[in-house]
């Protein structure tokens, strides 16, 4: 998880297998990392329930 400013450092987007965006509201800068997880895995559980 990379800080506000910055973002993930190079070394780690470099190794990750997959990036991922969470579109955000206006007004909205970031989102802490739980709130970040907690959309990624409503998100993906959603997409699972699509296929069955």
């Amino acid at each position: 998880v990379g800080n506000e400013g910055a973002g993930l450092p190079a070394e780690v987007v470099r190794s990750a297998d997959a990036l991922v965006r969470i579109p955000l509201a206006a007004g909205v800068n970031s989102l802490n990392a739980a709130v970040a997880a907690s959309v990624l895995l409503y998100e993906a559980a959603r997409q699972r329930r699509e296929r069955v």
